[in-house]
């Protein structure tokens, strides 16, 4: 028993000895202190610096005199010290009660490194217009096209959708339209060297930053092919000496129709059918039928992305690769769009004196379905059933006057292989670079660059028997085509980089390049196809007619031969200088006009760096610049100087024709460059210690020897020819300010950003002297992009006078349009209404630009981006005349519109059933016609980053989740208030179009897939 006891206490005392060895190590680690201390920089104290407990929320700013004090911090943590500017500084704490803490400048923060084009320079050395956005701030949109992440981030830049289809790119314009038919779409640049390819085949995961070189005074360098601005691109690569660190991004979301296209219901349509007394229900129809035509055909989609990424590096050398994936859906049935892409990028130095090395980008795309449209869906009347008394499935609904083939998803998803259209698209683009220092002279090295492009399309489509057409037995058709295209580069690069005694800088940069492109297409027709199963794989097997179109057989070689140098020079970070000298030579032009050599010149003064400026505490950076510099444009067809021959089949009997040949273009061995000249006027600031960036430029460019195909008279006997004629203008103002307005104190910190931006365009003149090209819709003193038509102002009504002088036998509840002509003394108008009275409407915004804010706390962070437009006119076909959507009759389904009855006087539309032309309303053309100002609200998205001392603890770099809604929410739209839709353009004039007759270089809202409101999760992880 005694033996027991005793073992007992020990036991005991043990136990005792433990619970209060723990007691004690707790009450020690939750020991805390109150921690006081001052932050200065070099210059004195810092106010505003976030002191941060590392790994909780518990913080504070110091005050003016760089004051703080901080409670409840445990005696063993760590005090994080951070501003922008400076370098975060962190200190353990360590029990003691008072820490004064120097902060270091964060030089590379602070010298920002831009892109220029053949090398890199400070931000703050920069003299030309160059405007910038990194790859984190590009994919605070997700998206799986660069140019809908891009839209509305940079002044200047103005991106427009062409297509609503899944996998379509933006048209891209910098500063304007410059020419008149040759291309305006900007140079790219992948990784240092001229891309061959288009935004859509770049992963927006593999991008580094951005930089789009705006004024010619930086576009030069580039010569011709950067007379329309330059888009540099630049990639992730690893970091030598990084361990191998792997990433995987991915979102995914669903596609909601954004708004219907507003046709009318079953009700609304017998009212119009009604008022308009001119049509009653045919044989499928009913007036206790109400189908919504659009609802049977869209469902929501799928868009997904993913991407797998290593990085990293060894002793002299770092290398990356990515593999991407994307598949985006419509909401329209079997169209869709899928990319595999791969990049990669090797650098390694061999030695002290040499490096190696190539960037790779590869992608392999399909598109299904592009050529499925919904004007056969909208034009259905909802009085009309696609289903027969049975519950199958109708063939075709016959309305008063058409029948209409029925469109809906099971009716397409049911033609198997009835219908096909797909086409397929590889790309690689590869450029192998080897650099070498001059062991014998400081600062000199040689570079060569060798690219190799290869790019290659292949296109089919099948229509069966009486697929998509009223009539059962239309004839099947098939077609293919294919293009390939393959571009050779090379570029000698001599680079001269030296600093001499901390005060002067120079780089000199000399070019020797040459590339050559070759181009092949062609294209096949077929009609009366055997059997669904050949589709259009066989086209020799057709039946029917088999069709060589030589207008669509292509080929073509090309080059471009070019010298450059350029000089940039800084003395003491204050007086900046840049010239560059540039010479092209182009096979594309005629003897004797091949060359053209242009400068360049710029200069800055950074202000703030002057010894005047030390005591402006508020002004940390202010730098004026200008430049000049000149640019051409070479982009007309191969050939263009040979003239066009074109072939016309004479008949000789039944069974016996001829081809005879005729000049269809003719040369022109005078045929030379077109040329830009710009002048840009800059200032770029930053204030408040850093908090306060901004930049604001004015630019005029003016556009000489336009390549022009100028029109001639009949009895020339040949149509054309192709010239160096006109002139245009384009000039503007452009600002950005971004602010970090609140930089977390105690976790919460807010970012904001806006730029906006003004381009007025000006077709200045155009060959011999005339005035105008009214069957381009060119008008001298006019932008290139207008509308000539009809103004409407209004409905004539029944106590509007002079409805007869200006509209003989015209009606009340017409359309009434601006009468310009005279009036007699009395007032009255002298003539009726006629061709003379149409007007030049310009289509252009008179301002634009965008929006991002940024909110974060602690691990949350929301962010959302949105862009703005004010003025111009938006052209939707949907509502003009020309088509069957607005015909105001009754015939076939028509848009929802407020029209003029003797009840409703106060309507923007005409009488049904009043004066037409053509079987649409008099004047109807102008309905189409809006204010195309809005403000859209593009993504918000909200993230959240796990905690990094938990993830340091799963060898986890960084894990964030995020949601985004894409598309969110439009305000201050007459479009979008009329009709419920995205005030988008979504279509080139000539296409999708429910309105016949727009030149296809203005953009519409035609009958194109709709426009999607996107939800989607996301996931960035790296480790």
């Amino acid at each position: 028993m005694i033996k027991k006891f005793l073992i007992y206490g020990s036991q005991l005392r043990k136990k005792t000895l433990f619970l209060f060895f723990l007691i004690f190590s707790f009450a020690a680690s939750a020991q805390t202190t109150t921690v006081t201390g001052t932050v200065t920089d070099e210059n004195g104290p810092v106010p505003g610096v976030t002191v941060l407990v590392k790994g909780t929320s518990n913080g504070t700013t110091t005050d003016f005199d760089g004051n703080y004090s901080i409670s409840n911090v445990p005696v063993d943590a760590t005090l994080q010290y951070s501003f922008i500017g400076f370098t975060t500084t962190e200190l353990p704490v360590d029990g003691r009660s008072s820490i004064d803490v120097t902060l270091q400048e964060d030089t590379e923060a602070l010298d920002e490194i831009v892109v220029v084009g053949y090398g890199t320079q400070r931000r703050e050395a920069v003299t030309g217009s160059v405007a910038s956005i990194d790859g984190d701030e590009l994919r605070e949109i997700p998206s799986a096209n660069i140019s809908e992440a891009l839209g509305g981030r940079l002044p200047g830049v103005q991106l427009s959708q062409t297509s609503s289809q899944p996998g379509s790119t933006q048209q891209i314009r910098i500063r304007g339209t410059r020419s008149l038919t040759a291309d305006n779409n900007p140079l790219i640049v992948l990784n240092g060297v001229p891309f061959a390819g288009s935004l859509n085949d770049i992963n927006p995961n593999d991008i580094q930053s951005m930089d789009i070189l705006k004024d010619a005074s930086a576009t030069a360098i580039y010569g011709s092919r950067g007379a329309n601005g330059v888009v540099i691109i630049t990639t992730n690569t690893g970091r030598q000496g990084q361990e191998a660190r792997f990433s995987y991004d991915a979102f995914h979301g669903l596609k909601t129709v954004f708004g219907e296209y507003p046709m009318m219901s079953g009700p609304e349509l017998t009212e119009l059918r009604e008022a308009a007394g001119q049509f009653t229900n045919g044989p499928d129809e009913a007036d206790d039928i109400n189908t919504n035509w659009q609802d049977l055909l869209y469902e929501n989609s799928i868009i997904t992305n993913h991407s797998l990424g290593v990085s990293g590096g060894t002793e002299g050398g770092s290398y990356s690769a990515t593999l991407g994936y994307t598949k985006d859906e419509a909401v329209l049935p079997e169209q869709y769009f899928k990319r595999i892409s791969f990049n990669a990028t090797l650098d390694q130095e061999i030695g002290e004196y040499l490096r190696l090395g190539f960037s790779s980008n590869s992608n392999y795309s399909i598109r299904n379905g592009m050529n499925l449209g919904i004007y056969g869906v909208l034009s259905s009347s909802p009085l009309a059933s696609p289903y027969n008394e049975d519950g199958s499935l109708r063939r075709i609904i016959r309305m008063p006057s058409d029948d209409q083939w029925v469109y809906t998803r099971e009716s397409i998803e049911n033609l198997g292989d009835a219908w096909a259209d797909r086409s397929t698209e590889f790309g690689t683009y590869n450029n192998f670079f080897g650099e070498i220092q001059a062991p014998w002279v400081e600062g000199l090295s040689y570079r060569i660059n060798f690219g190799l492009n290869y790019r290659n399309t292949n296109g089919g489509s099948y229509t069966g028997e009486g697929v998509f057409s009223a009539a059962a037995d239309t004839p099947s058709t098939a077609s293919i085509n294919n293009a390939t295209t393959t571009r050779y580069l090379v570029e000698n690069i001599l680079t001269y980089d030296r600093t001499f005694n901390d005060l002067h800088r120079l780089n000199v940069v000399g070019l020797y390049s040459m590339e050559e492109t070759q181009f092949n297409s062609s294209s096949v027709g077929a009609r009366g196809i055997p059997s669904d199963q050949f589709q259009y794989f066989n086209l020799g097997q057709a039946t029917g007619e088999i069709t060589i179109d030589p207008a669509n057989q292509g080929y073509y070689r090309s080059g471009l031969m070019s010298y450059m140098g350029r000089v940039m020079y800084e003395y003491d970070n204050r007086y900046l200088f840049t010239a560059t000298f540039r010479s092209d030579a182009s096979s594309r032009l005629a003897e004797g006009h091949k060359w053209h050599s242009y400068p360049a010149i710029s200069a800055g003064w950074n202000i703030g760096n002057e010894t005047f400026m030390d005591d402006t505490e508020w002004v940390n950076s202010l730098k004026i610049r200008a430049g000049y510099g000149e640019t051409s444009n070479q982009a007309v067809d191969p050939y263009s100087t040979l003239g066009n021959l074109a072939t016309r089949p004479y008949n000789f009997g039944p069974d016996d024709y001829g081809v005879g040949y005729y000049v269809s273009q003719l040369s022109n061995p005078e045929l030379g460059w077109e040329y830009s000249t710009t002048y840009n006027f800059g200032v770029d600031f930053s204030l408040l210690n850093y908090r306060l960036t901004g930049t604001a430029e004015y630019y005029i460019t003016n556009t000489n020897d336009i390549l022009l195909n100028v029109g001639l008279p009949g009895t020339a006997g040949v149509g054309s020819y192709t010239a160096n004629i006109g002139e245009t203008q384009n000039k503007g103002f452009e600002f950005s300010l971004n602010g970090l307005i609140i930089d977390n104190p105690e976790g919460f910190s807010w970012e904001a950003g806006v730029n906006f931006y003004s381009n007025q365009n000006e077709l200045v003149a155009l060959a011999s002297g005339q005035q105008r090209d009214e069957g381009n819709n060119w008008f001298v003193g006019n932008p290139i992009n207008v509308i000539y038509d009809y103004e409407r102002i209004g409905i004539w009504q029944e106590d509007d006078p002079y409805l007869d002088i200006l509209e003989p036998g015209g009606e009340v509840g017409m359309i009434k349009v601006r009468y310009t002509g005279e009036y007699d003394e009395n007032g009255v108008p002298v003539r009726e209404i006629g061709p003379e009275d149409r007007q030049i409407i310009d289509v252009n915004p008179d301002f634009q630009g965008g929006f991002n804010t940024r909110f974060s706390y602690r691990n949350f962070d929301l962010t959302a981006v949105g862009a703005f437009q004010s003025g111009g006119t938006l052209i939707s076909t949907l509502y003009g005349s020309s088509g069957y959507l607005n015909m105001l009759s009754g015939r076939r389904g028509n848009v929802d519109v407020n029209y003029w009855t003797p009840e409703n006087t106060d309507a923007r539309y005409p009488r049904p059933g009043g004066p037409v032309s053509s079987d649409n309303p008099v004047y109807g053309s102008t309905l189409g016609y809006f204010d195309a100002s809005y403000l859209k609200v593009r993504t918000i998205t909200l993230g959240y980053n796990f905690d990094q001392d938990w993830l340091e603890s799963m060898n986890i770099n960084r894990l964030r989740l995020y949601g985004t809604v894409q598309n969110a929410f439009v305000l201050f739209s007459p479009y979008h208030n009329e009709s419920g839709m995205d005030p988008v353009t979504n279509s080139y004039g000539d296409e999708n179009s429910a309105v016949e007759g727009y030149p296809s270089r203005l953009l519409t809202i035609g009958t194109n897939t709709p426009s999607t409101r996107n939800y989607l999760i996301g996931l960035n992880l790296t480790f």
